[in-house]
């Protein structure tokens, strides 16, 4: 009787670079899949089936869902452009008043490092005020080096809330992507495995391609990302190699 073996639960998933680089750990694996399918081919006579049936082409997909968010994983295996340290935070209705006389003007909080806006409103009952180049009127404001807003004397007094981007070069990571050639892409080894009662299944996908990437924001939920992927010929003619503990 052949040994029995069974999997349970999604197992880990790694990856790495195959330019170069380190392993890299999926982190909240949610699930994983691998499809393997090919192509056939069937021959027919004069009766209702086939006399004989032959495989063509055949390819790997598979794809993987996991709730930690990191965007060098991204970048190495979808984008393979640049990340560099510092991040672009928003600051979320950050509350401020017009002063009651000349100028009229509020400094955000930020405007050391502040990068761009994303609007005005008044506080009271959350109606956007208008940006204008300069001389602003009633109801609108107009934006100055390092975040000074200026606002009409017919606001004076009144509450506002801003929101705008600015700079932190201490924390965080920035992927800034560029326009590529067509062709260009990254290729990555993808290893899944598992151990259940102390049998062990390792899956590894010796040379893939991402294929798609999902971000999928939900109202109350999780982001969870899902890359989509495709393995090839590693150029030595290997595809992948599967192996497990249980034995015919």
């Amino acid at each position: 009787m052949a040994a029995k073996q069974y999997q349970f639960g999604v197992g880990n998933l790694y990856f790495t670079p195959v330019g170069g680089g380190a392993p890299v750990a999926f982190g909240a694996v949610q699930d994983v899949s691998v499809d393997f399918s090919g192509d056939t081919k069937a021959l027919y006579g004069q009766n209702s089936f086939p006399l004989d049936v032959a495989r063509g082409k055949v390819k790997i997909e598979g794809k993987a869902s996991f709730g930690q968010l990191n965007l060098a994983i991204y970048n190495a295996l979808f984008f393979g452009q640049t990340v560099a340290a510092g991040q672009n935070v928003q600051a979320f209705n950050e509350a401020s008043v017009v002063p009651a006389s000349t100028p009229y003007t509020v400094t955000a909080a930020n405007g050391a490092t502040f990068k761009q806006d994303l609007g005005v409103f008044y506080a009271s009952n959350g109606q956007p005020l208008k940006q204008v180049a300069s001389n602003p009127s009633t109801g609108q404001y107009s934006l100055g080096v390092g975040g000074v807003y200026t606002f009409a004397a017919g606001d004076s007094g009144k509450a506002v809330a801003f929101n705008y981007l600015y700079g932190d070069a201490v924390n965080g990571q920035t992927l800034t992507v560029n326009n590529p050639i067509m062709g260009s892409m990254p290729t990555f080894q993808l290893v899944l495995s598992s151990t259940t009662k102390g049998n062990s299944s390792v899956l590894t996908l010796l040379c893939c391609t991402s294929t798609k990437l999902t971000l999928p924001f939900k109202q109350e939920d999780y982001l969870v990302p899902q890359i989509d992927f495709q393995a090839q010929d590693d150029g030595t003619g290997r595809v992948f190699t599967w192996s497990q503990t249980a034995t015919a």
